[in-house]
């Protein structure tokens, strides 16, 4: 399971949407709605469609939200020799620079221009559990440089956590399973939630030159949610075997999450939801 914060331009194509680019329509689940059939429906279209759709009325603030992607611009505006103290180790934890992540080897000429920055669950270094893939402590900017960041990024993984585990529900009735299924100890009781800060800097995406802000990709987990700023650059391909693919825009809304289905679900479902 993964949420990722995004600044700044995303995806396979120009920085700004025209006349002529496409725009996706996605269903939109009010996770305060009461119709709990109405939000099942919806998100079971959404999932047997395409996979993505907007959740509204999740329970982070607007102002929250501000605060998280102030900070998330702080780190990124620091200099580079500060960012490069806190470089990703072998638990992916902590700051990928610019290049670093090639998500589309047979398309990109080079990596993706983006940075990021890797947050889990933390779980202290002496700890047994500390010693699984992806779990052990996070690493962190010095609260001299960046007071308060710490804890603001963990409040948001939490408050993050349980909006994934309040849609998790929805799609566990989607599949005509128990409510409370994904709630178990061994599904999200003990989840590997990844939070990623990601920043993309003002270079537009060329296709015919190999070039993205981020290559195209499926994600590997559960769900991801997906917090955007106002700038269009987001775009998904509903039908990846279709040739040519088309790819549409996705457009930014405000307190909104996007949701997207990742390829373990996908598995799970045998192949039922996208």
């Amino acid at each position: 399971m993964e949420n990722q914060q995004h600044q700044g331009r995303n995806g396979a194509a120009a920085a700004a949407p025209t006349a002529e680019n496409r725009f996706s329509v996605l269903n939109c689940i009010d996770l305060s709605s009461p119709d709990t059939q109405s939000s099942v429906s919806l998100l079971k279209q959404a999932c047997l469609d395409c996979g993505f759709f907007y959740v509204v009325n999740h329970g982070i603030s607007q102002e929250f939200m501000a605060e998280v992607f102030a900070q998330s611009k702080k780190f990124f505006e620091l200099p580079a020799k500060e960012k490069m103290k806190v470089l990703r180790n072998e638990k992916h934890r902590g700051y990928t620079p610019e290049l670093d992540e090639l998500l589309d080897p047979e398309n990109q000429v080079h990596g993706d221009y983006k940075e990021g920055y890797y947050i889990g669950v933390e779980v202290p270094e002496d700890d047994p559990e500390a010693e699984k893939p992806f779990y052990g402590p996070n690493v962190w900017p010095s609260s001299e440089v960046l007071p308060g960041w710490r804890e603001t990024m963990e409040k948001f993984h939490q408050q993050a956590l349980e909006v994934a585990r309040a849609v998790a529900r929805i799609i566990a009735l989607a599949l005509d399973l128990e409510a409370d299924f994904f709630d178990k100890p061994e599904m999200l009781g003990h989840p590997i939630a990844v939070m990623r800060l990601l920043h993309y800097g003002g270079q537009v995406s060329d296709p015919s030159k190999g070039l993205y802000g981020a290559g195209a990709h499926s994600d590997y987990g559960l769900i991801t949610l997906l917090a955007t700023d106002d700038v269009y650059g987001l775009q998904i391909c509903k039908n990846k075997d279709a040739q040519p693919q088309v790819w549409e825009y996705v457009a930014p809304m405000q307190g909104a999450f996007v949701v997207n289905l990742g390829d373990m679900l996908e598995r799970w479902s045998n192949c039922i939801f996208k």
